[in-house]
């Protein structure tokens, strides 16, 4: 029998894998939590965080490409691919200043979106890659929902080096070597995300299933959207 997921004490929540130097000398995109963090703190962690209310409300200049879409609509009822690409870039924009976007106007910018409007760009999710989903074990803090999207640094429309714009919240931001993130305090789930990114660095075409790690009260799936479920 499948366990059962108490999904009033999960947050959905998104996270961006932003890539450099495809071809050449792989990087990533990394940052380390704070020492009081109540969620993974010291831990070098990708850009990330919940999804907010608002996120729905705002507009997106380009979707997510519809096989990602598709994906994210798979084992899910509670919210929409539409808000997952816009916490994402949001995420990715508060934490490290860089924005994924198109030059816009905007009619009226909600509060956490007035620096990016003043920036002069508008939200722009048609260069991520929905790439995994993992759901945090039981017994934690807090729980999550999360789903990692991958983008070319080459979609960033600002200057990927600058992370002068960022909050507080991840410190030593730095382009990490993909060859040598492992060595890095990281948690768990991240090391798993890193060897699917490893093994997509050839190809930049979205991935034909995408891995979900479903942990619930009972037993923890390791699943393939689009694909076939396999017991832990």
């Amino acid at each position: 029998m499948t366990g059962h997921i108490d999904k009033s004490a999960l947050r959905n929540a998104a996270t961006v894998i932003v890539l450099r130097d495809r071809q050449t000398e792989p990087r990533i995109l990394m940052g380390q939590r704070g020492a009081q963090a109540a969620f993974m703190p010291n831990k070098f962690v990708f850009p990330g965080g919940a999804v907010d209310a608002g996120d729905s409300m705002v507009e997106l200049c380009t979707a997510l490409p519809e096989p990602c879409r598709v994906r994210l609509t798979q084992d899910t009822e509670d919210t929409t691919p539409h808000a997952l690409c816009v916490a994402a870039i949001r995420e990715l924009w508060e934490e490290t200043g860089l924005i994924l976007g198109q030059p816009g106007v905007w009619q009226a910018a909600p509060p956490d979106w007035e620096r990016f409007a003043q920036a002069g760009f508008v939200p722009d999710a048609g260069a991520l890659q929905f790439v995994f989903r993992a759901i945090t074990p039981p017994g934690r803090p807090r729980r999550f929902d999360a789903r990692f999207f991958l983008v070319d640094a080459q979609a960033i429309a600002t200057d990927i080096d600058d992370f002068s714009a960022a909050c507080d919240e991840l410190s030593h931001l730095q382009w990490v070597p993909l060859v040598q993130a492992r060595t890095f305090d990281m948690p768990f789930i991240t090391e798993v995300v890193l060897a699917e990114i490893a093994a997509r660095v050839a190809d930049p075409t979205p991935p034909a299933t995408v891995p979900f790690f479903k942990n619930d009260d009972e037993e923890s799936l390791f699943l393939r959207l689009k694909g076939a479920a396999t017991a832990d």
